[in-house]
């Protein structure tokens, strides 16, 4: 596999997750990558900022505030004034669960999955590989990469 095509499939499994949602309550649909990846790095990061995300996501700030404000209105995102700044918020998970989340939780990529292979391709044999990826490849594999010449950073090239 290609560089280009690795893009290309990384393309078309964001298209069928992002079919797969279930749709918010309000319709408000669109910028679901960036409210999966801040809410990700918010779990991950307790009591952190606007700007820690930004920073760690490598996302625009303006994209973090707007993910948050919509974690926030689905309850998945607690905020609170930090009290060393009184000015920022400090981003916490929620730990009860939002019907939003309950939703997201249950929701099954089959569907999206099924129409994206239209018959060519054995649903379970794709969902298994799909299964592997996703145990070997979490956010947290790819912290050390920045850009082209990651590998070479890591000593993955010859």
């Amino acid at each position: 596999m290609t560089p280009v095509e690795l893009i290309l499939l990384s393309r078309a499994l964001l298209k069928i997750g992002e079919q797969s949602l279930p749709a918010p309550a309000g319709g408000r649909t669109g910028g679901e990558r960036a409210v999966v990846v801040v809410m990700s790095d918010v779990y991950a990061h307790d009591g952190t900022t606007v700007t820690e995300v930004a920073r760690r996501t490598g996302l625009p700030q303006s994209a973090v505030s707007g993910a948050v404000a919509r974690l926030r209105d689905a309850g998945s995102v607690l905020t609170e004034p930090d009290p060393a700044d009184r000015r920022r918020q400090l981003l916490r998970r929620n730990p009860a669960l939002s019907e939003r989340r309950r939703a997201v939780a249950a929701a099954d990529i089959r569907p999206a999955l099924a129409a994206a292979l239209d018959g060519a391709a054995p649903l379970d044999e794709i969902l298994a590989a799909l299964e592997t990826l996703n145990r070997h490849l979490t956010p947290a594999a790819i912290t050390g990469l920045t850009g082209p010449a990651a590998g070479e950073r890591k000593g993955t090239t010859g």
